[in-house]
C-alpha cells in the first residue's frame, strides 16, 4: 500500500486475533488467543509495520485477547512505543461511542489503531468510509471483518481528528493475515 503525505491521519481498525472458544466457566472478557491468533497477530504487526502504519496511539479493549493481540502486534514495531489506552468504549460500545472517542484524539497524533471486536470495527469502517473510498473494501467491511483483519481510512491532511464524522474519511484497504 502506497502512504500519502506525512501530515495525513490514518486510522486502523483491527478486530482481535483469532481466540479460545468460550468456556462454560469463563466470561467473554477472559478469553485468551488461541495458537493461530497468535501466530496472525505477530503476522500483522509484521505487516502494519512495514506498511509505514506503526501506530501513535493504540485503543485497545480491555479483554485478554485483545490485549494479548497488542502486545504481539507491537513486538513488531521495533523500538517503537506508542501510548496504549485501554478502554471500555471500544469492548461494549458501538459506532458512535468509537467515533466520539476518536474525536477526542489530540490532532498532533497521525496514525491510531484501534484493536477491538466485531462487528463494531467493520460497521464503524463502514460508517466512516466517505468519497473516494475502495469499492471493495467499504464491500469487505459491509459483511465482516475476520479476526486479526483490519481496515486502513485516510482523513484528508486539513482534517481533524475532533471533525470525525459518517463519510469524512476514505477506506484505503482491508487486510487480513492469511492475504
Amino acid at each position: 500500500m502506497s502512504l500519502t503525505s506525512d501530515r495525513t491521519r490514518r486510522l486502523v481498525l483491527l478486530r482481535h486475533a483469532k481466540a479460545e472458544p468460550p468456556g462454560e466457566s469463563t466470561g467473554d472478557e477472559v478469553r485468551p488467543l488461541a495458537l493461530a491468533g497468535r501466530r496472525q497477530a505477530n503476522r500483522v504487526g509484521a505487516v502494519l509495520a512495514a506498511g509505514g502504519l506503526v501506530p501513535e496511539l493504540a485503543l485497545v479493549s480491555p479483554s485478554v485477547r485483545t490485549r494479548q493481540t497488542w502486545e504481539l502486534l507491537r513486538g513488531a514495531f521495533g523500538g517503537a512505543e506508542p501510548e496504549v489506552l485501554h478502554d471500555d468504549v471500544v469492548y461494549s460500545g458501538g459506532v458512535g461511542e468509537l467515533v466520539a472517542t476518536l474525536r477526542e484524539v489530540d490532532e498532533r497524533v497521525r496514525t491510531v489503531l484501534v484493536v477491538g471486536h466485531e462487528p463494531t470495527m467493520s460497521s464503524t469502517a463502514a460508517a466512516l468510509a466517505g468519497p473516494g473510498s475502495d469499492t471493495a473494501a467499504l464491500m469487505r467491511v459491509r459483511a465482516h471483518l475476520s479476526t486479526a483483519a483490519y481496515a486502513v481510512l485516510e482523513l484528508e491532511p486539513e482534517h481533524r481528528w475532533d471533525g470525525l464524522a459518517p463519510g469524512s474519511a476514505r477506506l484505503r484497504t482491508v487486510v487480513s493475515p492469511d492475504e
